[in-house]
C-alpha cells in the first residue's frame, strides 16, 4: 500500500512540474513576443499573465467569458491599459478595461502569425504544427453573449462585463466579437429595467433581482434564447416584462428564468423555469441538428467549429466498422457528426443537462448506433477496460485544464488505433501529449483553428495520436 502512495505522490509531483514548467513558457513566450523589435515594446507584469489566463472564454469549456475570483479587488497597475501602450490603434472603446481581446490592436493576419508562432514553440519537439485556420471575417462571431447587470453610483442600471482580474462592471454596449442582435437584446432589457422597477444586483449587499443576462443564438436556424438569472424565484410584473420584451424583439423563440440565490462567482444556478417557448433553441452543425439549453456546453464560433468537426472526424480515419468513444461529449456534437462513419459510437459526459441534450440530438439526427451515458470519461474509460471492451478510436475534447493521467493511462492501456484530441488549451494539450506519447502513441500532426480572434492564448487545435505498440515509446 505505501508503495502505491510513493508512486501516486511521485506522478502527482511530476504533473505538478510539467504544469509548473508549461506555465512558465507560455509566460516567456510573451514576453519574448512584446519585447520583439516593430511590436511595440507592450508590457506584461506576473499579475497581468495570471489575469490573462483568467479570462477563459473566449475558450473556456463549460462556462461564461471569463473567470473572476470570489471577491471584490481594486484594480492594480499593469492592467490591459498599460500593456497595451504604444501598440496601435485598437478599434474597441472599452479595451483599456474590458481586457478580454488582447490582440484587437494588431492586424488580423499579425494576430494568426503570433498563434502560429506560440503553438509551434509550444509543440516543438512533440510533432509537426500545419498552418493555422482563420477566419475570413473575424468580427462578432460569438453566439453566447453573457452580460453582467449591476448600477451606477446615481442607481442607473448598467450591463457588460466584468473588469480583468476583479468583480469591477465595464458598461459595453457593443461588443465587436459578440453577436449583434444578443448585444440588441441585452441593451433592450437593460433600457426596460427602470421602468418595470427592477433592480440590479448589488454584489456586496446581496439585494436586487436581476444578476446577468445570458442569450444564445442559433447561427443557421435563426432561433434566440434569452436567459434571465435572478437572485429569487420571484419575478414582480413577469408578464408584462415578457410582452413587452417580445413586442420589441419577436425574433427571441424561448425565454428562461435561471435563479442563483447563492453569494458565488458561478453565472449560472440548479433551479431555472420556462417564461416563454421551448426553453431550448436548436441549430445546425456538419449538416446535423442539435438541441442546446442555458447550461449545455456548445462551441461559441459556428463558422470555425464546422471546419475543426470536419476535420476531427477526417483524421480519425474511420471505415465504418469500429468502436467509437467520444469523450468530454457534451451534446453529443463529434459523436453524431461521426456517427454514420462508425459501426457503434459511446458519448460520456458528466454534465447531466447536456447528456440530457445529447441523447435528444442522437434520436433527432436518427442515429441509432450511438448511446451516451453521464459518467467521469476517466472511470468510464477504466470500466469499459476491466470488462474488456475495445475501442477503436477516440475522440477526447476536454475543458480548458485539459485531460486526466487516469483517462490516459486509460486510453494507452485500451490501445485504440488512433486517438484524436480537440484541446482548447494548447498549454494542457502539450502536457497531455507528452504522456501518450510516453506509453506507446506517436504524434502525426497538430492543426491548430482560430476560433476566438482577437483574443491572446485562445486556440483550437486538433492533434491526432496514433498506436505505435503496446509498451514501446514513441521516438
Amino acid at each position: 500500500m505505501a508503495g502505491k502512495k510513493t508512486a501516486k505522490n511521485g506522478e502527482n509531483q511530476k504533473k505538478d512540474r510539467l504544469e509548473r514548467e508549461l506555465d512558465q513558457w507560455i509566460a516567456d513566450f510573451y514576453r519574448k513576443q512584446d519585447a520583439a523589435p516593430g511590436e511595440g515594446g507592450r508590457k506584461k507584469n506576473g499579475e497581468n499573465e495570471k489575469r490573462s489566463r483568467q479570462k477563459a472564454d473566449a475558450g473556456k469549456k463549460g462556462g461564461e467569458r471569463s473567470t473572476v475570483p470570489e471577491k471584490k479587488e481594486r484594480r492594480k497597475e499593469g492592467g490591459p491599459a498599460e500593456r497595451r501602450k504604444n501598440t496601435g490603434k485598437n478599434p474597441c472603446p472599452v479595451s483599456n478595461r474590458c481586457g478580454g481581446c488582447q490582440l484587437l490592436h494588431l492586424p488580423y493576419s499579425a494576430q494568426l502569425q503570433q498563434k502560429q508562432k506560440m503553438m509551434e514553440e509550444l509543440l516543438k519537439g512533440i510533432c509537426r504544427v500545419y498552418p493555422i485556420t482563420g477566419m475570413e471575417n473575424p468580427w462578432h462571431y460569438r453566439n453566447k453573449v453573457h452580460a453582467v447587470f449591476d448600477h451606477d453610483r446615481k442607481g442607473n442600471p448598467i450591463s457588460g462585463v466584468y473588469e480583468a482580474g476583479s468583480h469591477r462592471v465595464v458598461p459595453v454596449e457593443k461588443c465587436l466579437i459578440e453577436n449583434e442582435k444578443a448585444d440588441e437584446i441585452i441593451g433592450t432589457i437593460r433600457g426596460m429595467l427602470k421602468s418595470f422597477k427592477i433592480r440590479t444586483y448589488d454584489e456586496d449587499t446581496g439585494m436586487g433581482l436581476l444578476r446577468h443576462v445570458l442569450v444564445r443564438c442559433g447561427f443557421s436556424s435563426g432561433q434566440i434564447m434569452v436567459v434571465l438569472v435572478t437572485a429569487s424565484p420571484l419575478f414582480p410584473s413577469k408578464k408584462n416584462f415578457l410582452r413587452v420584451l417580445l413586442d420589441k424583439h419577436p425574433e427571441i423563440t424561448t425565454v428562461v428564468q435561471n435563479i442563483n440565490d447563492k453569494d458565488t462567482s458561478m453565472v449560472l444556478g440548479e433551479r431555472e423555469q420556462v417564461l416563454y417557448g421551448k426553453g431550448y433553441i436548436e441549430d445546425q452543425l456538419c449538416g446535423c441538428t442539435f438541441r442546446i439549453s442555458s447550461r449545455s456546453f456548445y462551441q461559441v464560433n459556428p463558422v470555425q467549429t464546422e471546419k475543426l468537426y470536419r476535420k476531427a472526424v477526417e483524421e480519425a480515419g474511420l471505415t465504418g466498422r469500429e468502436t467509437v468513444l467520444d469523450a468530454y461529449c457534451g451534446i453529443g456534437t463529434i459523436g453524431i457528426i461521426a456517427a454514420p462513419k462508425a459501426r457503434r459510437v459511446i458519448g460520456v459526459e458528466l454534465n447531466p443537462d447536456a447528456v440530457r441534450d445529447a441523447v435528444i440530438n442522437g434520436r433527432t439526427n436518427r442515429r441509432s448506433n450511438i448511446e451516451f451515458y453521464c459518467q467521469d470519461a476517466g472511470m468510464f474509460m477504466q470500466e469499459m477496460r476491466s470488462a474488456g471492451e475495445n475501442i477503436d478510436a477516440v475522440f477526447m475534447d476536454p475543458p480548458r485544464s485539459g485531460s486526466t493521467p487516469e483517462f490516459i493511462r486509460a486510453v494507452c492501456e485500451s490501445g485504440p488505433r488512433r486517438v484524436v484530441y480537440i484541446s482548447c488549451g494548447p498549454q494542457t494539450l502539450a502536457r497531455d501529449l507528452r504522456l501518450f506519447t510516453g506509453s506507446g502513441y506517436r504524434v502525426l500532426g497538430a492543426w491548430p483553428f482560430d476560433m476566438f480572434p482577437g483574443t491572446e492564448e485562445h486556440v483550437e487545435t486538433i492533434a491526432v495520436l496514433e498506436r505505435i505498440g503496446k509498451g514501446k515509446k514513441a521516438e
